[in-house]
């Protein structure tokens, strides 16, 4: 089936999550909504986040997407039900990598670094619960990590301090896996190898979202077909250069859009 998938973000963090996407399922054609006017989610009400989410899924439903992915911790742990409630489409939805650290870990120490929107929803509680009993998890905001990102001042030296301030308490209890709980973080990766041991892993949840996507799609029979000209369209309410330098290819059109 050669309709697009959908993807949307409070911004240009969830095109971590497009590249994997992209990588495991090269035959589709995409649509990605970057609501950078609107970043971050995480400082949010539950209530202007779930306005937000029905309101790019439904100019993604416009665009006749077969399935959305919500690739936004905060849209996922706070609307992704309503969602899936409401609209016919299969959703997929990211939420922060709990169950994979809480099994690698061997301090028993997991750090996550996240949006207060994703730390203070019930699904974040809830899956902590499930899969990280016996495990300590040490939780913080990443106040102003998105903003940076979202202004292209990843390398900054303003990040790497602020990076330092977040990390260092969670280095001192002695964590051996990092969760980055927000699609903008893996921007972050190459400066956090640079302030952590090595023996901190790093995890992040694009790979399994891309694998999820791509059994939902088969489960529903709309797996497109080979093909050699899929088209991938992003589309931003706000300066559109730097999602540019983040999806530069032959077949990608970056434009802007009022929404």
């Amino acid at each position: 089936m050669q309709q697009p998938i959908g993807i949307f973000d409070s911004g240009v963090g969830g095109t971590s999550i497009w590249k994997e996407i992209q990588k495991l399922l090269p035959n589709e054609n995409t649509i990605y909504l970057a609501d950078s006017k609107n970043a971050p989610y995480g400082a949010k009400t539950k209530k202007e986040i779930l306005e937000l989410s029905v309101k790019n899924t439904e100019l993604l439903l416009q665009e006749n997407c077969k399935l959305i992915v919500v690739a936004c911790n905060t849209a996922t742990t706070n609307a992704i039900d309503y969602l899936r409630a409401t609209y016919e489409v299969p959703f997929i939805g990211i939420e922060p990598a709990i169950k994979p650290a809480a099994l690698k870990t061997k301090t028993k120490k997991v750090g996550i670094l996240a949006t207060k929107g994703t730390l203070s929803s019930s699904l974040f509680h809830s899956t902590s619960k499930i899969f990280a009993e016996g495990i300590t998890v040490l939780e913080q905001e990443g106040t102003g990590l998105v903003e940076l990102i979202e202004a292209n001042k990843v390398n900054s030296k303003t990040t790497t301090e602020l990076l330092k301030q977040y990390i260092n308490p969670m280095l001192e209890q002695d964590i051996d896996c990092l969760v980055l709980g927000c699609t903008h973080y893996p921007y972050l990766i190459p400066a956090l190898r640079g302030l952590l041991p090595q023996k901190v892993t790093i995890i992040d949840s694009g790979e399994a979202v891309a694998k999820q996507t791509n059994a939902i799609l088969i489960k529903n029979q709309l797996l497109a077909k080979k093909r050699d000209n899929t088209k991938h369209i992003f589309l931003s309410n706000s300066n559109t250069e730097v999602l540019k330098s983040m999806v530069e290819g032959a077949n990608v059109e970056v434009t802007y859009l009022n929404f």
